[in-house]
């Protein structure tokens, strides 16, 4: 699948032999964090490596193109994520959607017919698709828009940073089983309009809730159903909540957009001089 943000040559040496890797087996996997709330068994997610790194082969990547500051504190660029094994999966999947998008695809669709994504009662299976990653081209959300139409009885979700990307092609028809949410702190953050569907990220409940945010801690399922105005606590990982301090995702991008703009448009004139001492 080309992008200009995911090379498709390998960068590996003259004569040597290229890395080999395996069609993962099973895409999607139940989600099992603490967020899922009660209803765990019935979410399964779809996992892409966190912003950017190389595949085993050496080719770059770039899966969140519109992250922002939000990659500095970002929970999928620290602990399990980064394991070894854990991370290599990912890698993969990202690998099978670049290289096979083709058979990927045939395989998603194909996966979602199982007993086990079958409607139990009046509540359907959901996949939160990006448990991280995002939306990195064009054909990629287009085919995932295929996925979904293909099983209807599956309500799929999303929290997403690639605005510009969902206005453009997943808004103007979307599937019905389709829902997704604009995720402050991106390079977009702009784009996202007061009635969209938005989320941000806060240091605290306390802070989330004083915001007049509505809390995503008793079930992840409310980026799906929940209010306009969706707030996550930021995940307990020193290093990154020493990074975020006592701002949210948006208020940290607003800074970050204003250095740039004065970056970008330096003052003009002569510097004030500084009073006389006396």
């Amino acid at each position: 699948m080309s992008d200009p943000r995911i090379s498709d040559s390998a960068s590996v040496e003259e004569g040597s032999e290229a890395p080999t890797w395996e069609r993962p087996r099973v895409l999607l996997r139940r989600m099992r964090s603490s967020c899922a709330g009660e209803r765990a068994e019935r979410i399964w997610k779809w996992t892409l490596p966190a912003w950017s790194g190389k595949l085993p082969d050496g080719r770059p990547y770039n899966s969140c193109p519109s992250a922002g500051e939000c990659r500095k504190m970002c929970y999928a660029r620290a602990g399990m994520f980064m394991m070894p094994s854990v991370l290599r999966a990912h890698q993969r999947n990202l690998q099978y959607v670049m290289d096979e998008p083709d058979a990927w695809q045939a395989q998603m669709i194909e996966e979602l017919q199982l007993p086990r994504f079958r409607p139990v009662g009046d509540t359907p299976a959901h996949v939160r698709v990006h448990d991280s990653g995002d939306w990195f081209s064009d054909e990629y959300l287009s085919r995932w828009l295929e996925v979904m139409r293909s099983a209807p009885d599956v309500a799929f979700y999303n929290y997403s940073k690639e605005v510009d990307r969902l206005k453009r092609i997943a808004q103007p028809d979307p599937p019905p089983n389709f829902t997704w949410r604009y995720s402050y702190g991106g390079l977009q953050d702009e784009l996202i309009e007061p009635h969209d569907l938005h989320a941000d990220v806060f240091p605290d409940e306390e802070s989330l809730a004083a915001a007049g945010y509505v809390s995503q801690t008793p079930s992840d399922l409310l980026a799906a159903y929940g209010p306009e105005k969706l707030g996550l606590a930021a995940n307990n990982l020193p290093g990154q909540k020493r990074k975020q301090g006592d701002k949210s995702f948006r208020a940290l991008q607003r800074a970050a957009n204003a250095r740039a703009a004065g970056r970008r448009y330096p003052r003009r004139g002569p510097v004030p001089r500084r009073p006389e001492a006396r």
